[in-house]
């Protein structure tokens, strides 16, 4: 795939997001659910609309990694025709800076871009297949990679003390061991980090959020740069955990088609809710089970208002 051109591979990539909008899936049916649940102002026509074109997005993400990975690195950052918001890529005398990378667009390619700013610390997860692969081409702009364990940790907060970047992505379901509250996406509870603030509020750290949008027609890519939320590195976890999510949720309503909703971000709930990936991979039938359950949840609390002025 890497010695392809990008036209091309976006072009199959289209072609392979189309294929998994026809053949019912599952990846299919938990980008609906996602989609339906976060953005419930869309009509569910609207709803399918945005699903298949973030499928089609989905094929051009995975597609290109090979590109990303393999290219010289000269090469893929020509890729970049702008960068707004650099201004806030700019450290302070002394201090270091912590950059959110969610799942939008290419985020390989966002973080090369960072580690080629600075000396950068970049989280990850290690993998059981292609790991030597993948720690190859992201250290290839200089990062140090850090594994999500606590030496790993260590290692972000040595590199926050010495004045540099880290490159952490927040938007993946957390361990419960490790650290996370329930606190709402888009007005749904989802376990969320509490990392983030531990660094910031340790280090005295700025927080902003980047992510690189894929331009239409394989006509390269648009660095984003956006400002975290107030609170973000406060002492209270839930309104910390709340200012990630409202971050996140800034970046993906720049490009909605781009963020990778059939990922399982609801996975675990609070006890009171229903599990929401299960169920038939139909379109109309995933719409209709949501909305059975928003109906018992708006019956549920019908009956304890009811109670109330009893």
């Amino acid at each position: 795939m890497a010695r392809l051109p990008l036209p091309v591979i976006h072009g199959l990539g289209d072609w392979l997001g189309r294929l998994m909008t026809w053949i019912p899936n599952r990846q299919r049916r938990n980008a609906l659910i996602n989609i339906a649940s976060c953005l419930p102002s869309l009509s569910p026509t609207e709803q399918i609309a945005l699903r298949d074109a973030n499928l089609r997005e989905f094929g051009k993400t995975y597609l290109e990694i090979g590109y990303l990975w393999l290219r010289p690195t000269e090469q893929v950052l020509g890729l970049v025709r702008e960068v707004r918001g650099a201004e806030l890529l700019r450290r302070r005398e002394g201090k270091g800076l912590i950059v959110l990378s969610p799942h939008i667009g290419a985020w390989e390619l966002a973080g090369l871009y960072l580690s080629l700013q600075g000396p950068t610390a970049i989280f990850y997860k290690p993998q059981k297949h292609l790991d030597d692969l993948i720690l190859a081409a992201r250290r290839r702009g200089g990062a140090r990679l850090a594994p999500i364990t606590a030496k790993g940790i260590r290692v972000l907060v040595q590199a926050l003390e010495r004045g540099e970047y880290v490159g952490i992505l927040p938007d993946q379901e957390p361990r419960l061991d490790k650290g996370a509250v329930f606190a709402p996406f888009f007005g749904v509870p989802a376990l969320t980090m509490l990392l983030v603030n531990r660094l910031a509020r340790r280090t005295g750290t700025p927080v902003i959020f980047m992510f690189a949008e894929r331009l239409p027609r394989a006509g390269g890519f648009r660095i984003h740069c956006l400002p975290a939320p107030e609170g973000i590195d406060g002492d209270d976890d839930q309104t910390a955990a709340t200012a990630l999510n409202r971050g996140i949720e800034q970046c993906v309503r720049l490009c909605p088609a781009q963020f990778l909703w059939p990922y399982k971000r609801f996975r675990r709930r609070p006890e009171a809710l229903p599990k929401l990936y299960r169920g038939p991979l139909g379109d109309a039938r995933t719409l209709a089970r949501l909305a059975s359950h928003d109906e018992e949840k708006a019956s549920g609390l019908r009956g304890h208002g009811a109670r109330d002025r009893a």
